[in-house]
């Protein structure tokens, strides 16, 4: 461990505790994970309300009305969860721990354990904006542009919230930057070396030095674009391109998240990749051609609202 590392900040990953032991319950943990997605999906849902109120940034006619926002956001969120978990079962589980799966197979549904794809739940909700515009009759580009710059929002909370958990840590490092986390990572989101009884974490005393890769994809893969798209979307009026600003988001979650796997520690139990891939790279390379393709497609053609010659 380098002596400029610094050692993880000794705070709960829950907000509050709440005991209902009286009643038979046990104790119930408001996590800071969950208040990411929480927080997340509120922000993200004020951010829609406020680009719709402005019908001229998409060239004349808001895609939604603020009533059908709000069923969109109740089948987002759907969308998410059960895209995010299947996505862990599907990409990580039956490929690497199909002897759990054949062992446990309720623990499919058991959410609460830990175990959320951010690949998954961007392909849940890419499917819920399918159906959704197909069964309101609403432009998917322009619904698609409005999930697009505010993703990021929940991205960059819920990675702040890995950190909080001490969770999905980077690599080894005699950097500056390096951060002395708990050991003992195991599959899902829970964090072993926490103690819920005495409220400490528990740090074995042979730790490394690790990036906090958590912050830095909370960077990449939530502010940053999020900035970019803000002012692309205000200054340059990039929604009037229908498609234009959720491509932009896929390249710039694919870049980022490629980036970012190069500090963050490959999941143990993957294995038979080339030490240079990680499954993070690979499950981005179709939002690297989606994206490449919105952005082509949304450049082909004029602007809407552009006066005909």
């Amino acid at each position: 461990m380098g002596q400029t590392a610094l050692k993880f900040p000794e705070w709960s990953p829950a907000l509050v505790s709440l005991d209902f032991s009286f009643i038979g319950l046990g104790t119930f943990h408001l996590r800071w994970y969950a208040l990411g997605y929480i927080a997340g999906i509120g922000l993200a849902w004020a951010y829609a309300n406020q680009l719709l109120k402005r019908p001229e940034l998409f060239g004349g006619a808001a895609p939604l009305t603020k009533d059908s926002l709000d069923d969109l956001m109740f089948w987002i969120i759907i969308g998410i969860i059960l895209g995010g978990r299947f996505g862990y079962i599907l990409f990580y589980m039956v490929p690497y721990q199909m002897d759990v799966l054949v062992s446990d197979p309720m623990t499919v549904l058991r959410i609460w354990d830990g175990g959320m794809a951010f690949h998954g739940g961007i392909l849940g909700v890419a499917v819920v904006l399918w159906w959704f515009a197909a069964k309101r009759g609403v432009n998917l580009l322009s619904v698609g542009d409005i999930a697009g710059v505010t993703a990021p929002i929940g991205i960059g909370l819920v990675r702040i919230a890995n950190f909080t958990n001490a969770e999905l840590y980077g690599r080894p490092t005699d950097a500056s930057v390096g951060m002395v986390f708990p050991e003992g990572y195991v599959p899902g989101s829970t964090p072993p070396a926490y103690n819920w009884e005495t409220g400490d974490w528990v740090y074995r005393g042979d730790e490394l030095a690790r990036h906090p890769s958590q912050l830095y994809e909370s960077v990449l893969e939530g502010w940053l674009p999020l900035l970019v798209l803000s002012v692309l979307i205000w200054k340059f009026g990039a929604l009037k391109r229908p498609g234009l600003v959720a491509g932009i988001f896929l390249l710039f979650y694919g870049f980022g998240r490629s980036v970012a796997e190069h500090f963050r520690e490959p999941d143990a139990f993957v294995n038979g990749l080339p030490e240079w891939l990680t499954m993070g790279m690979i499950l981005s390379t179709p939002m690297w051609l989606g994206g490449a393709w919105l952005i082509w497609n949304a450049l082909r053609k004029p602007p809407v609202g552009t006066p005909q010659q």
